[in-house]
């Protein structure tokens, strides 16, 4: 299987997915599953996908987010970030979602397509605490039975 794009940007790729899904969330107000549809329709999250470097490690997740924001006529660049210790559920998601699309070479379209991204969520327990390549098998395994968690 081809990942992605190059292995020496994943790490930097993992922070901004993770830290731009907090803060759009937390700062920024948005609904986590509206927001990624604006990462997606914006084209940024193509510009991800295929490893846009100025995306993947030259700006950070707040930059990314600002730019979507921007893009979809939804201008937040008034709305300051406020850097937090803890790191959130949203958070963990994109670390490992970020992980996921390289690993898989999907689109964030075909994944959230077959796994929406609160389903995806409703995973942090017991997901967080376990390496992401677990985290990556239930995602695939999912795929694969056509089946999603349910949020009741």
């Amino acid at each position: 299987m081809t990942c992605a794009y190059d292995k020496i940007y994943l790490n930097n790729a993992r922070a901004v997915l993770a830290r731009m899904l907090d803060f759009a969330v937390y700062d920024l107000g948005y609904d986590i599953a509206d927001f990624f549809d604006m990462f997606v329709k914006s084209g940024i999250a193509e510009r991800f996908e295929k490893g846009d470097f100025e995306i993947l490690s030259g700006k950070s997740g707040v930059e990314v987010a600002y730019e979507v924001t921007d893009i979809c006529g939804k201008n937040k660049r008034n709305v300051k970030p406020r850097y937090t210790a803890n790191r959130s559920e949203e958070y963990w998601l994109g670390w490992v979602l970020a992980y996921f699309q390289w690993e898989t070479n999907l689109t964030f379209k075909e994944i959230v397509k077959n796994v929406p991204i609160k389903e995806m969520l409703l995973l942090y327990t017991p997901y967080h605490e376990m390496d992401v390549r677990q985290f990556c098998d239930k995602i695939k395994q999912m795929f694969s039975d056509g089946k999603v968690l349910t949020s009741q």
